[in-house]
C-alpha cells in the first residue's frame, strides 16, 4: 500500500489539484488549480488565490489580472473556427 492510499503522505507531498482554464465569452480566462504565472523574464507573478481571472482585452489596470474593464470597452471575442 502506498502512503497516499494509506493516508500517511508527508505534509506538502499531497497530489496537486487538477488545473483548468475556462474561456469566458467577451471576457477573461478563468484559471483554477495549482499553477504558476510567470513574467516574460521568468519571475513569478504574485497571487494569493487558487482561482484567478486573466485579462484578455489588454485594458486592465491590474494586468495580468482582469479588473472588469472589458465590459466598459465592450471587448468582443469571436468563437474559434471549428
Amino acid at each position: 500500500m502506498t502512503p497516499e492510499q494509506h493516508g500517511t503522505e508527508a505534509p506538502g507531498e499531497q497530489e496537486a489539484a487538477p488545473s483548468s482554464i475556462v474561456v469566458c465569452p467577451d471576457g477573461p480566462l478563468i484559471v483554477r488549480g495549482d499553477f504558476e504565472i510567470l513574467t516574460p523574464s521568468g519571475g513569478a507573478v504574485p497571487r494569493d488565490r487558487k482561482t484567478v481571472a486573466l485579462c484578455r482585452c489588454g485594458a486592465s489596470a491590474i494586468k495580468p489580472y482582469c479588473d472588469g474593464t472589458h465590459k466598459l470597452i465592450r471587448f468582443r471575442t469571436e468563437l474559434p473556427a471549428g
